[in-house]
């Protein structure tokens, strides 16, 4: 039998909470004093840490201000305050664990925009649980591999998605969100009917170190890699991130991201939490960019935070009908083209601020609050994070351009332990002390850094080489255009040229004159050896988490197609 002080000692740990606090006000303390921020800014480094317990109660108790908005596509809306979320998941993990579920499981969690999402991943971390979490989108095959790969006990899936594991074998633990429940599942829903428990005593402290999540990568180009993230990488490391953010305590933020991502945990789970703020969520089922800007409105939203493909469907809206637009925008998942910033800047006044991260880190390069925008650029390294350039083929550190890096040696919270069970891809990824990121950027001299490509999409055409970003973002200029993107295309006399697939705007037909019309675009704004050569119209292939499949088109490319139109032959 334990005290009472074992229990409140096992319960939160308040050395840990006490150099997270701090660190996290000396970020919100220094919006718009960039340099001094990343001067000065050293990440908390707890032998102990358990954000839903150390931090996340702590904030929560006596706290009636809403951590969790949730409006529904009919009109409908439900609110959790912060006391109540860290009473209900407290009831969560008592439930959880009468169920079998222990510290070092693995659990996939397939839940969509819904409140038991967040109540569960609470749990999760007060049990000391894995999290393996996964996109409703998801099939059968993707499941099984999740499965077998991630080594999952427990799965707690929404209702309407149970028939998806009739056929991906396992002892697993089967638990359901919803109202039809079948057979042979538990009833997540039975952890209210009032027998639970609602104070949760931990079985034992975290240690920061020990796994939190395992990311299953959107796979663009490969079979998804096992990402792991510890109590340390994830809920820390994402101070990085809620300073680029720019928010703080009291703000409503919305960010449209697919629960089973990255980009979810990062702007919807850790970064709003950390600065205090409600995570707002709007639910639908087709983009609607009026409805969305009436719900931002009447939510009262002062951050917003979307990928590209969001930001450039609603500047093809009337923007006008946003009559307050949020203090911070941002935009993350691909970069973001700068004719997209300049029409919402024009018609909100307020500034787009692109950032870089990965699945395997926090947000490491950003343009931060406060500081002036480079167009084109994706800003600066982020506080705590230390980057270099590196030459793909020397492996040598390079001032102006190369494959962008994290210096290992600052040891930086925010990065992964490696890739689980691929001790070769891990080493791979982290040799020489530096983790690698697979990406192309420039620096200029005043250490603004610029994306240039994955570092298996930029080729070469008459022996320049090509940015199929930088191209993309040309042809995102035209009306016409929605989406493009732009891979080799094999040429007897050059090797390879620029070739451009594109999703039009709405109002136009594909056919010649069109092509014609975005060839000439393509002369006016673009040197000669950049210049778009072949073009065809098509829906873009993209992963599950909506980024564009380039690997895709260059197969589809090099194979040849009779629908593609050649500048030579319209002119």
């Amino acid at each position: 039998m334990t005290s009472n002080d074992d229990h409140q000692s096992h319960r939160h740990d308040t050395d840990a909470t006490a150099r997270f606090l701090a660190a996290r006000d000396f970020l919100l303390e220094r919006r718009g004093a960039y340099e001094d921020a990343y001067a000065h800014f050293t990440w908390p480094r707890p032998e102990r840490f358990n954000w839903a317990l150390d931090w996340f109660d702590r904030i929560a108790a006596g706290n009636d201000t809403e951590a969790l908005r949730i409006v529904e596509e009919d009109g409908t809306s439900e609110a959790v305050t912060f006391a109540d979320m860290a009473v209900r998941s407290d009831v969560a993990a008592n439930w959880l664990r009468g169920h079998g579920i222990a510290a070092g499981d693995r659990i996939i969690v397939m839940l969509g925009n819904q409140r038991e999402l967040w109540e569960v991943m609470l749990a999760a971390m007060k049990l000391r649980a894995v999290v393996i979490p996964a996109t409703p989108l998801l099939g059968p095959n993707d499941l099984r591999d999740r499965v077998e790969r991630g080594g999952a006990r427990h799965v707690i899936v929404r209702a309407e998605d149970t028939g998806k594991f009739d056929d991906v074998p396992g002892a697993y633990t089967r638990i359901a969100a919803g109202d039809d429940v079948p057979a042979g599942w538990l009833r997540l829903s039975d952890m209210y009917d009032g027998g639970v428990a609602t104070a949760f005593t931990p079985d034992g402290p975290t240690l920061a170190d020990e796994p939190l999540m395992l990311y299953f990568t959107s796979g663009t180009t490969a079979r998804p890699k096992l990402v792991e993230h510890t109590h340390a990488s994830y809920p820390i490391g994402h101070l990085s991130t809620m300073y680029w953010l720019g928010l703080r305590p009291g703000d409503v933020h919305l960010n449209i991201s697919s629960p089973g991502w990255a980009k979810h945990a990062w702007s919807n789970v850790f970064a709003p939490w950390n600065a205090g703020a409600t995570v707002f969520i709007h639910n639908y089922t087709r983009f609607d960019a009026q409805r969305l800007m009436a719900e931002m409105d009447r939510g009262a939203v002062t951050s917003f935070c979307a990928p590209p493909t969001v930001w450039r469907m609603l500047i093809q809206s009337d923007l006008g009908a946003l009559r307050t637009p949020p203090r911070e925008a941002v935009a993350a998942g691909e970069p973001l083209n700068p004719e997209v910033i300049d029409k919402v800047r024009q018609a909100w006044g307020v500034t787009i601020r692109d950032g870089f991260g990965q699945t395997e880190t926090t947000l490491q390069v950003g343009n931060f609050p406060g500081v002036p925008v480079k167009p084109g650029s994706m800003g600066r390294p982020a506080p705590g994070y230390k980057i270099v350039l590196v030459d793909p083929v020397t492996g040598k550190e390079s001032a102006d351009e190369g494959e962008l890096c994290v210096d290992l040696g600052t040891r930086p919270a925010g990065v992964m332990t490696g890739y689980r069970d691929d001790e070769q891809r891990t080493a791979e990824a982290m040799a020489g002390g530096i983790y690698r990121t697979g990406d192309i950027a420039s620096r200029d001299s005043s250490g603004y850094l610029t994306y240039v490509g994955r570092a298996d999409d930029v080729f070469k055409a008459s022996d320049y080489k090509i940015s199929p970003f930088e191209l993309e973002s040309a042809l995102l200029e035209h009306e016409a255009v929605a989406e493009a993107a732009v891979v080799p295309a094999p040429d007897p006399l050059r090797l390879a040229v620029p070739k451009a697939y594109i999703a039009l705007a709405e109002g136009w037909e594909p056919g010649p004159e069109t092509a014609r019309v975005l060839f000439e675009h393509s002369r006016a704004v673009l040197s000669p050896y950049k210049r778009i050569r072949r073009i065809e119209f098509a829906e873009l292939p993209k992963t599950v988490s909506g980024k564009i499949r380039r690997v895709e088109l260059r197969e589809l490319t090099a194979l040849g197609s009779a629908h593609e139109y050649d500048e030579t032959e319209l002119r």
